[in-house]
């Protein structure tokens, strides 16, 4: 008896698995989107640190995207946020120009660019989060850089890369409201960096290299001019 009509068929199960696995694989829901929560808040406001640690407990959620983003404009003599720049507050104002705002505060959390509210209430950003609804294009990220798929949006979007210290930093505050306090943050952003835009078909962007070590590296797809987030994800550990 001959083995090769055996092989043949083995082989020919062996291919056919192997196909079925690729299929399936190809069939795989894309991974929902983490809910993205903005903290815009200043080590020199009194009224921040109850809203950053709210924003540092939910910080470490898998379907959370939980960034704090440091503003300039509590900065003076007394002392300066280590960790706002410009680029910060100007997000901000994107956002408060976009609902037709002519102010922005301190502290204040916007949930997908959606919902804001100041943050203080761990019981009222929980529901808000919960209530959050998550979709958007798939993103996919390889080596240097990010894929955007097809979708449908409203309107052109941004694409931004963040990149955030994913590590508790303690800040001693020498200065300010809070004068003789240490602060802890979280999650804090380092870079945000404007990729390209979107406008529903399938793009490809360069993903620049970190400029500092151990930052943990995050998209968001985003209407123009501080709309909603339609998009985000958190790349693998880079």
């Amino acid at each position: 008896m001959t083995t090769r009509p055996l092989l043949k068929r083995l082989l020919g199960a062996c291919s056919l698995l192997a196909f079925c696995e690729i299929g399936a694989a190809r069939d795989l829901p894309a991974p929902t989107p983490p809910v993205v929560v903005e903290l815009f808040q200043s080590q020199g406001c009194s009224s921040c640190p109850p809203a950053e640690a709210n924003l540092n407990a939910i910080a470490g959620q898998p379907d959370v995207l939980a960034l704090s983003f440091g503003v300039t404009y509590w900065d003076g003599p007394g002392w300066r946020d280590t960790f706002a720049t410009k680029a910060y507050t100007d997000r901000q104002w994107a956002y408060a120009r976009h609902r037709g705002r002519d102010n922005v505060w301190t502290p204040q959390v916007y949930v997908d660019g959606q919902v804001d509210l100041v943050g203080n209430d761990r019981a009222q950003l929980d529901k808000v989060v919960a209530h959050a609804k998550t979709g958007g294009p798939a993103l996919a990220w390889q080596p240097g850089r990010l894929e955007v798929g097809s979708g449908k949006p409203p309107a052109v979007c941004d694409v931004w890369l963040v990149r955030y210290d994913p590590r508790t930093l303690d800040v001693a505050i020498g200065g300010g409201e809070n004068r003789g306090r240490t602060l802890a943050h979280r999650n804090v952003v380092r870079e945000l960096i404007h990729l390209g835009t979107w406008d529903g078909s399938p793009h490809t962007y360069a993903v620049p290299p970190q400029s500092l070590a151990g930052l943990s590296t995050a998209a968001l797809v985003q209407l123009r001019d501080g709309g909603d987030i339609v998009g985000a994800s958190k790349a693998p550990h880079e």
